[in-house]
């Protein structure tokens, strides 16, 4: 039975478990440290019973010492407890940096998250709680019990209206929890959303200011802008008056304590000094809870935090090494394959069955829409919704691992994207540069004398998604990044749309020259004229296979068609 329990850990909470050490290690320090909060009641009681009745200096010096002593030591156990749970919230970001980091990832590539750097966010959310007040006040809240023990023993009205206190004081939480969780998790989503619509329009900042769209824009953003500022507004009100009311009862309770101290003092039933001893004693129990009230907004935030966390690692576990494989030949096969959209019920490939064997180059024409740069995405590996079987040397694509695969494949997508780094670090795809390798990638691709003639060469910065560069050096760079390390599989989807004639004339040659070292490759393309290059062409429409044969036949399929339509007209 406790096996299964533990089976069903979340991995977030069996991670948090293995730390159980450094927990219990705190929460022996707040046990320290609130036992030593009890010194300066000690010391006053002392003050008042020892040295002012036996008007000794030599005892007040001592019972000073001494005092100052225990004050050392609760510092010291204080700074201890916090260094610790800094420690923690460290040491929790580096278990979890990479796991966040790659389902994420694996989330944006599954279409299942618009915003993955969220996941981020909420990784700090909850580190930054950890090693906040927050936290301590849930270490410090068992020991609300004994403070309260110990009013009652000074006397049972004392301890009942420190008890009634705090019974108020944890209305007032629960009243916070009842009326600002949700909006704690409203204002989240809100402020995410008006982020996320600002960002994506300022990554399109020349065309919008061009055409003129900014006020458009800004009225929208304003719209979601005000449902934020809304909900935080509301929330606010409501964290405020809770915050009020509370400090009013936290006010009252201690001048209530006092009042009553004094009419037990008038009736003899107490010392003068107890009435105080017993308000810092109040002040102290009643700190923890005051604090967790303060610190609730903070709580609910980290508990949103550790829940959405806890969902996207389950949704997308950790990878294994995956099967061994040889390195493939370039033998593919599509069998019985179709492919969704995220939240389509129509297919956008239908049953498909394809045979490619290595060394083939494959021509996919077809209409808008009908299916080719999903079909380049299926061969990738990277579309999410997938039914049939992807074949690699007779392996299904799945058995690989992406970080094995990936030097075996070049993928050249049709909006190509190169990265914040030199010319170089895009070629070698940002590991480890092989400097005969990618000025090979380059020459192979046509590229290199267009790189010498840059200021830095293959150092010169590429600049965020390439922004430095123009579309037609994107993409014949994403090109050389695409046939870096001789892959054995390489898919190019529309690698001429930006490209000039000279380009062209040198995207012909690089096909050529996969083709003469055996590579295969599968082609994708709007423009006719680079088909010459390919042994057999492919026509999709509307996610089926139209007519599929060798090159020669298209061509003179394409001239009768053309013959006929001439004769109908």
């Amino acid at each position: 039975m406790r096996k299964h329990a533990l089976s069903q850990r979340s991995e977030l909470v069996a991670t948090l478990a293995r730390y159980k050490r450094e927990f219990l290690m705190v929460g022996l320090l707040s046990l320290v440290t609130n036992l030593l909060a009890l010194t300066p009641s000690l010391y006053m009681l002392q003050v008042f019973d020892r040295v002012m009745a036996s008007r000794s200096e030599l005892t007040l010096i001592a019972v000073s010492l001494i005092t100052l002593f225990l004050f050392v030591m609760m510092g010291l156990a204080e700074w201890l407890r916090s260094m610790l749970l800094v420690r923690l919230g460290l040491r929790l970001d580096e278990a979890f940096g990479h796991r966040v980091f790659d389902a994420s990832f694996e989330a944006r590539l599954n279409r299942g998250e618009r915003n993955p750097a969220r996941a981020f966010a909420d990784l700090t959310n909850l580190r930054q709680f950890i090693t906040s007040n927050g936290v301590i006040a849930l270490f410090d809240l068992p020991w609300l019990p004994i403070y309260l023990t110990v009013l009652f023993l000074m006397h049972p009205w004392l301890g009942g209206l420190s008890l009634f206190g705090a019974l108020a004081l944890g209305a007032m939480g629960w009243l916070t929890e009842r009326y600002t969780a949700q909006g704690v998790e409203q204002i989240q989503e809100a402020s995410t959303q008006a982020d996320q619509f600002m960002q994506s329009k300022l990554r399109n900042a020349e065309l919008i200011e061009s055409m003129g769209m900014l006020g458009h824009l800004r009225l929208r953003w304003l719209t979601r802008h005000r449902q934020y500022l809304l909900l935080s507004g509301n929330t606010l009100r409501a964290t405020q008056y809770i915050k009020s009311l509370t400090k009013f009862l936290r006010y009252s309770m201690q001048s209530l304590v006092l009042g009553v101290g004094a009419l037990l003092v008038i009736d003899g039933s107490m010392s003068p000094w107890v009435i105080i001893v017993g308000n810092m004693i109040l002040a102290r129990a009643l700190a923890p809870v005051d604090l967790a009230i303060a610190t609730w907004r903070g709580f609910v935030s980290a508990r949103a935090s550790f829940h959405r966390l806890e969902a996207l690692l389950a949704a997308h576990p950790e990878g294994t090494e995956g099967t061994f494989h040889v390195a493939p030949h370039g033998n593919v096969a599509l069998v019985n394959l179709s492919a969704r959209a995220p939240g389509r019920d129509e297919p956008i490939l239908k049953n498909l069955s394809l045979a490619i064997p290595a060394g083939e180059v494959i021509g996919i024409v077809g209409p808008s829409g009908s299916g080719k740069s999903t079909l380049a995405r299926v061969l990738m590996g990277i579309w999410p919704e997938v039914q049939g079987e992807i074949m690699l040397d007779g392996e299904t694509l799945s058995s690989w691992s992406r970080e094995k695969l990936g030097p075996h494949v070049g993928y050249l997508p049709q909006d190509v994207q190169l990265f914040d780094g030199s010319i170089a670090e895009n070629i070698a795809r940002f590991g480890k540069i092989d400097s005969p390798q990618v000025i090979r990638a380059a020459q192979q691709a046509g590229v290199h004398e267009m790189i010498q003639r840059f200021p830095m060469g293959y150092n010169t910065p590429a600049g965020p998604g390439g922004s430095y560069l123009s579309g037609g050096q994107r993409q014949r760079i994403g090109l050389a990044r695409a046939i870096y390390g001789e892959p054995a599989l390489i898919v190019l989807d529309e690698p001429n749309s930006n490209l000039d004639e000279a380009g062209e004339n040198a995207l012909r040659t690089t096909i050529q020259q996969l083709k003469a070292q055996g590579k295969t490759v599968v082609l994708i393309t709007h423009r006719l004229g680079v088909l010459n290059t390919t042994d057999k062409i492919m026509e999709l429409r509307q996610g089926t296979v139209h007519w599929y044969g060798p090159r020669e036949d298209f061509a003179q399929r394409a001239v009768a068609s053309t013959q006929l339509s001439a004769t109908a007209n």
